[in-house]
């Protein structure tokens, strides 16, 4: 009884230790991959083919097929992918989730020679743990510490592997153990267990290492093996199904596509297995398998699931529709899926695109809204009001993101971008919020019939395409995080500020010699309050994407510098000054 207990807790602590090592190497993979893995995934448009490349390349980097189908499952609820586009991805991360298994077969090599001694676990582990921690403890480059991570995280997933092969080698003589295995040759039986394995620990490649650890009591016969690979195939699918809990019908659709993909390669498989079996029987299922031989089957039917069910994706689109049919409802995509934020590094890059998004709505709002003063027309402010609107929803969507974020581990990159996001998308939204000051004005100006002169016209056409200019230089910046578009944004901003100081000088003279009055000079000023704030928040936007490139600094001691031409920066910031200005020029005063 004292070694049924001891072994279990070693079979126990194995288990955690792979698991934990998975886990820790999947994630500092996805750190080091950063951003690039939406980049990957949201370039899978062209085909489904390519998509099953990618599914595949993402899946081998993560090492888990489960975190790529959930991350799928996110992009869809946000509208990044289509449904036809993720049914490529699934199937890639099928067959990308296998090599998991091929490193763990490294603890079958068998040999005398040096360099199967040196891949063997027991001496493989010890040496990557080794560089893993020199690189984690005494590197202080971010990209490194990674790199020593995966190592560590390596170290543990083979480990726990011997310690889990280890632990069930006294079963070798059990009659038992060899009994059971026997059972779970019935096709029915092995299935049945290989997807509740599955579906409990959360991890195909888990139970499929734990089958291998099995192999070690020489009792796991291909006949036992071979069900159980399969029902681990179908058990992976549940994750995807609680994953697309609470989301909407495309991203249930696309874990419905999971679900059929792999329980049809698996009916399939058992019909012609089995049924060519009837016939001939199979004279190697009694034999025993090892960890090698668990590699290729499991490789060899996903593989082949493939292959057949490729050319069908249509078809299984269709059946996932038909499955999760159309509602009355108007089903509403997710700006931010919560889903995304297990994997961290792409959620960063869909916050950073929903607040490019909001910038892009924040300038065409303050655009239509300086079109108003020349032309009004109700629906226009209607858009800009319904702009604004939607500029508020995605504030407050990205600040709670962002805060949950900002708990995470991150690389130092991601970081960087979380931090000027942050900073920024009060700034971006506050420019929404003057575009409807403009569009209030324009709104009294109609109302009271108020009409400036021609000269003051002219004054404002110069004034609106700067500011234009200075929004669509932002926008642009805040898209790329482009620092030579962000440099040029603080001496445009500048000649705003002496923009609106000479209309209000203008102002003041015609106003003495009588050509304006004073109720115009409350909306004018209305109007060039709101039009100098926006140039002053587009400012702050360019400043915050400088840091990330030139690490943190204090924004308003950096245009100090800047302007007081202590920087290596100023000679440029002046000349662009010159020429803004330049070419922003208001046409000479004529007394009306």
């Amino acid at each position: 009884m004292t070694t049924y207990i001891l072994n279990l807790v070693s079979l126990l602590g194995g288990l955690a230790l792979f698991l934990f090592g998975m886990d820790v190497m999947g994630k500092a993979l996805e750190r080091t991959a950063g951003g690039k893995l939406q980049t990957i995934l949201a370039k899978m448009s062209a085909s489904v083919p390519r998509g099953f490349l990618l599914g595949l390349a993402v899946t081998a980097v993560i090492q888990s097929s489960s975190a790529t189908t959930v991350m799928v499952v996110g992009f869809v609820n946000s509208g990044i992918l289509t449904l036809q586009q993720a049914v490529g991805v699934i199937m890639g991360s099928n067959v990308g989730t296998t090599v998991t298994a091929w490193i763990l077969s490294l603890s079958g090599l068998e040999g005398d020679s040096f360099l199967v001694q040196l891949f063997k676990p027991s001496t493989l582990a010890p040496l990557l743990g080794t560089v893993g921690i020199i690189l984690y403890m005494f590197t202080n480059s971010d990209k490194k510490k990674n790199i020593g991570l995966i190592l560590l995280g390596f170290m543990a997933l083979m480990t726990g592997m011997e310690l889990m092969s280890g632990s069930m080698k006294f079963l070798k003589n059990e009659a038992w153990f060899a009994k059971l295995m026997v059972s779970f040759s019935n096709p029915f039986i092995g299935i049945a267990v290989g997807a509740a394995l599955t579906a409990i620990i959360q991890s195909s490649s888990a139970s499929v290492g734990i089958l291998q650890s099995m192999c070690s009591t020489g009792a796991v016969s291909y006949g036992c093996a071979i069900p159980v690979i399969l029902g681990q195939n179908i058990g992976t699918c549940v994750t995807a199904i609680m994953g697309s809990i609470g989301t909407n019908k495309n991203a249930r659709r696309t874990a419905m596509v999971h679900l059929y993909f792999n329980l049809t390669g698996s009916l399939i498989f058992m019909a012609l297995f089995y049924g060519i079996g009837l016939v001939h029987p199979w004279r190697f299922l009694a034999d025993p398998c090892n960890e090698m031989s668990i590699a290729v089957i499991h490789t060899a039917f996903n593989v082949a699931a493939t292959a057949m069910l490729l050319p069908l994706n249509r078809l299984l689109v269709k059946l996932a529709t038909l499955s999760v049919p159309d509602d009355a409802q108007q089903d509403k995509t997710e700006l931010l899926d919560e889903r995304l934020l297990g994997t961290p590094a792409v959620a960063i890059q869909r916050a950073h695109e929903i607040a490019v998004r909001m910038a892009e709505d924040s300038a065409e709002a303050m655009s239509l809204a300086m079109g108003l003063t020349r032309h009004f027309d109700s629906k226009i402010l209607d858009q800009v009001l319904a702009l604004e609107d939607g500029t508020d929803c995605y504030e407050d969507a990205l600040g709670t993101y962002l805060v949950r974020l900002s708990d995470m581990r991150l690389s130092v990159s991601d970081n960087r971008i979380l931090n000027t996001l942050l900073y920024t998308v009060s700034d971006v939204e506050r420019i929404a919020d003057h575009a409807v000051s403009v569009g209030r004005a324009a709104l009294e100006m109609e109302e009271k019939k108020i009409q400036f002169s021609q000269q003051a016209k002219a004054e404002l056409e110069v004034l609106e395409r700067a500011v234009s200019d200075i929004l669509t230089r932002t926008v642009d910046a805040y898209r790329s995080f482009d620092r030579n578009l962000a440099m040029k944004v603080e001496p445009q901003e500048q000649v705003v500020d002496a923009l609106v100081r000479e209309v209000k000088s203008r102002h003041v003279r015609r106003l003495r010699d009588g050509l304006c009055s004073v109720e115009y000079g409350f909306v004018l000023e209305d109007l060039l309050t709101a039009i100098e704030r926006s140039a002053d928040h587009c400012s702050n936007v360019a400043v915050e994407i400088l840091q990330v490139t030139e690490g943190k600094l204090e924004a308003h001691e950096y245009l100090n510098s800047l302007k007081a031409g202590e920087l290596r920066e100023s000679a440029a910031f002046s000349e662009r000054f010159a020429r803004y200005k330049a070419q922003y020029a208001f046409p000479e005063e004529k007394s009306e």
